[in-house]
C-alpha cells in the first residue's frame, strides 16, 4: 500500500524536502511507517522527541493502523513565544 508522508517545520528543514511515498505492507501503523522513515532518513530519529502524528488530519496513536491512500503527517514539537 503507498501511504503520503508529509514533513512539518524543523523536520522538513532537516530532510530539505516536505514529503514522500511509503511502500508498506498491508497492515502496518504509523510505528512501523516511523521506523522505516528512520532507517532512511537519520535525521528523523534525531527530531523524534515529541513528534506527533496525524493520519488523514487527524491526531493518532503510533498503534494506528495505515490504509492505501493515507496521508500521515509528522509534525515537531514547535516552540516559541
Amino acid at each position: 500500500m503507498s501511504v503520503r508522508v508529509l514533513f512539518f517545520a524543523s523536520l522538513a528543514h532537516r530532510l530539505g524536502r516536505t514529503e514522500a511515498t511509503l511502500n508498506l505492507s498491508p497492515g502496518a501503523t504509523v510505528a512501523d511507517a516511523y521506523r522505516l522513515l528512520a532507517a532512511e532518513h537519520p535525521a528523523i530519529e534525531q527530531a523524534s522527541s515529541g513528534i506527533a502524528f496525524a493520519v488523514n488530519m487527524a491526531y493518532v496513536g503510533t498503534d494506528h493502523k495505515l490504509h492505501d491512500g493515507d496521508e500521515l503527517a509528522l509534525i515537531p514539537p514547535v516552540s516559541g513565544g
